[in-house]
């Protein structure tokens, strides 16, 4: 297993960002189930067992700004088919350092492998853990690269309470790692105002390629 991404991605979550000279990064993935795309400022990381030769010749054939050749639709569509995996969207991936103490929101974990939140990460993490919280669930896992990412819903109904930020800001005071990271879809803002008011901090764009 690779531990190129995880490099990467630790050096990003202390400020030390890949060079801004336009190039991409072709790496290993970091195991089975990880691929995927990394689009940093002016530096793309590409992580895939497939062959690099093919992907730097796929982006090069990209009709687009080569800047934004590796999030083009042209070029994931071509590595989703090299690949034989798909994908859902392109997300803003973010990150948190890790909070002192316990979170100040009564949580009570979720021990139910049947419960949906549960069943679902399942599927992109291990390590899951959940939490519960009147109107709202907190979910742990290690996902890309090993990494502890963080996952919140909130009911409708209780929307606009601060509660969002307040399940975020919890998993910065429950993750073991030293920081968390948590992705979201660019056109839900609401989500991304959410973990930027929770201090999370953007770091790159993400797709992500998944099997099966």
């Amino acid at each position: 297993m690779s531990s190129d991404v995880a490099e990467i991605l630790a050096a990003a979550a202390r400020g030390a960002f890949p060079p801004p000279d336009g190039s991409t990064t072709v790496v290993p993935q970091p195991g089975p189930r990880d691929a995927g795309v990394l689009a940093f400022t002016a530096h793309s990381v590409v992580f895939t067992d497939a062959d690099p030769e093919w992907v730097r010749a796929a982006l090069a054939a990209t009709s687009s700004d080569p800047l934004a050749a590796s999030m083009n639709p042209g070029f994931l569509l071509a590595l989703m088919a090299r690949t034989g995996r798909h994908m859902n969207t392109i997300d803003l991936l973010t990150v948190a350092d890790a909070l002192p103490g316990p979170p100040p929101l009564e949580l009570r974990e979720i021990d139910d492998p049947g419960h949906p939140r549960v069943a679902r990460a399942l599927k992109f993490r291990d390590d899951v853990r959940v939490w519960a919280a009147d109107g709202g669930v907190l979910v742990l896992g290690r996902g890309v690269a090993g990494r502890w990412e963080a996952a919140i819903e909130v009911d409708e109904e209780v929307r606009h309470r601060g509660l969002g930020r307040a399940l975020a800001t919890a998993a910065r005071h429950l993750t073991p790692g030293e920081v968390v990271w948590a992705q979201q879809a660019p056109g839900n803002a609401r989500s991304v105002r959410v973990f930027q008011a929770a201090g999370y901090r953007p770091v790159a764009s993400e797709a992500l390629l998944v099997a099966g």
